[in-house]
């Protein structure tokens, strides 16, 4: 995921942000998964890249683990 100045607001596949509820800015756009996704903030964009990065350490951990 990456934030920048090469994302653009109408490419955005919300326009509300999931942290929020306020109107997603061009300044806080991030790269997820192949679609540019908005937040409000820099701050809630932010908070998503870390929950992200989060949920796919566990995930690595967990198969690593040989866990079902």
């Amino acid at each position: 995921m990456s934030g920048g100045n090469s994302l653009q607001l109408q490419d955005a596949v919300n326009d509300i942000c999931p942290w929020s509820g306020k109107p997603v800015s061009a300044d806080s756009l991030t790269l997820y998964r192949g679609s540019v996704v908005g937040f409000c903030n820099t701050g809630c964009r932010d908070k998503f890249a870390k929950a992200v990065s989060d949920f796919d350490q566990a995930l690595l951990q967990h198969e690593r683990s040989g866990k079902d």
